[in-house]
């Protein structure tokens, strides 16, 4: 079972923003390549920190992550660590570090020196998924346009910061020498500017080409969550790394189901007769037809819980259920005959409401929904 990311940090679920972030930045020293040189126990560590604190440095994503556990990023999450390199730490959370190590952001010992890799642009694109889909989990095939490096661009050192993606300023203040180091302004971090541009290349040696994404949507999402592909998005210039496709869910309406969570709503009209002999009825549901046997003598505002037959919770946690709500169709209009036989019960007393205990009401049948 994957650990969970608060007590990776080890902070409480009511921890703050800057809580979070100081626990973030101790297990991120402690556990930094630089200070174990070879430690593999060291490095995974801090990684999970990093992905720690990529979903609960985020109030969204952290809000997601509280309600729907790891699943809520499952599809294109980091995969308990193991799916976020080095660089993706180092280019996302830099900042986060200061000048601990390699003197003012900067990492010795990865990227070269204190390079920190440049990253791609993100893509975004939203995915329209039927109930029958968000219930069954489904891959989709996703066609878009991302940048890519050109065939035959080339790249050379830059030479205002002779790789090292950074320059440094040491500057006399009151307090002393000052070191301070920022992004190199004529390569933008990478370390590198472009040499040769073929035909058809931006500025940046980058093509725009289309390309079929692959993306496995597991059940239970609900709309509005983001899943992510890492790697998917746009690349970075020379040796950067390339960014994320970010995919939004958007659940489209159903002809006859209606969601409430993990639980599915389903209107089913009958016969007065049928109300009053009772019935067989077929009915669809998100994994197929399903026969149901309703009572006589079924009043209309039944509802009959078919277990199992809703959603698969985000978190594992078993399907929710389908509820039939059982409607007694009263027709509207009547021939001569029809017309005499209801005349002729109007006084039958079997015919008369009497409503026992088990027949609630409907403030308690909206209740028991909620049980």
């Amino acid at each position: 079972m994957k650990e969970d990311f608060y007590d990776i940090l080890g902070v409480s679920k009511n921890a703050t923003q800057a809580e979070i972030k100081k626990a973030y930045r101790k297990k991120a020293v402690q556990f930094h390549p630089d200070k174990n040189p070879g430690d593999e126990t060291a490095e995974a560590n801090f990684k999970k920190a990093a992905e720690a604190y990529e979903v609960l440095g985020n109030e969204q994503k952290r809000a997601k992550y509280d309600q729907y556990g790891h699943q809520a990023f499952e599809g294109g999450g980091f995969g308990g660590g193991g799916g976020m390199n080095m660089d993706d730490i180092f280019s996302q959370f830099g900042d986060i570090f200061g000048g601990a190590f390699g003197g003012g952001g900067g990492f010795g010992g990865f990227g070269g020196g204190g390079q920190r890799r440049v990253k791609g642009s993100n893509l975004r694109v939203r995915v329209n998924l039927t109930i029958e889909e968000i219930a069954n989990g489904v891959d989709k095939k996703i066609k878009i346009k991302r940048k890519k490096q050109a065939p035959g661009v080339t790249y050379k050192t830059c030479s205002t910061c002779n790789g090292a993606g950074q320059v440094t300023r040491i500057q006399n203040t009151i307090l002393g020498r000052m070191q301070t180091s920022a992004p190199c302004p004529t390569c933008g971090g990478a370390g590198q500017i472009m040499d040769k541009r073929p035909d058809g290349a931006d500025a940046q040696g980058l093509i725009v080409e289309e390309e079929t994404v692959s993306v496995k949507i597991p059940a239970g999402v609900v709309d509005g969550m983001q899943l992510k592909v890492q790697g998917k998005g746009n690349d970075a210039p020379g040796n950067g790394i390339s960014g994320d496709l970010l995919v939004a869910i958007q659940e489209l309406d159903h002809d006859f189901l209606q969601r409430e969570g993990d639980n599915l709503h389903y209107d089913l009209y009958i016969s007065i007769s049928e109300a009053v002999l009772g019935a067989s009825k077929e009915i669809d549901t998100v994994t197929g037809k399903v026969r149901i046997k309703i009572e006589e003598g079924v009043q209309s505002g039944k509802i009959l819980r078919l277990r199992g037959k809703g959603i698969p919770s985000i978190n594992g946690y078993g399907k929710g259920d389908l509820l039939v709500h059982v409607n007694v169709w009263t027709p509207k209009t009547l021939t001569k005959e029809q017309k005499q036989f209801f005349e002729k019960m109007a006084n039958d007393e079997n015919f008369s409401p009497n409503p026992e205990k088990e027949d609630k009401s409907f403030f308690e049948k909206v209740k028991d929904m909620f049980s």
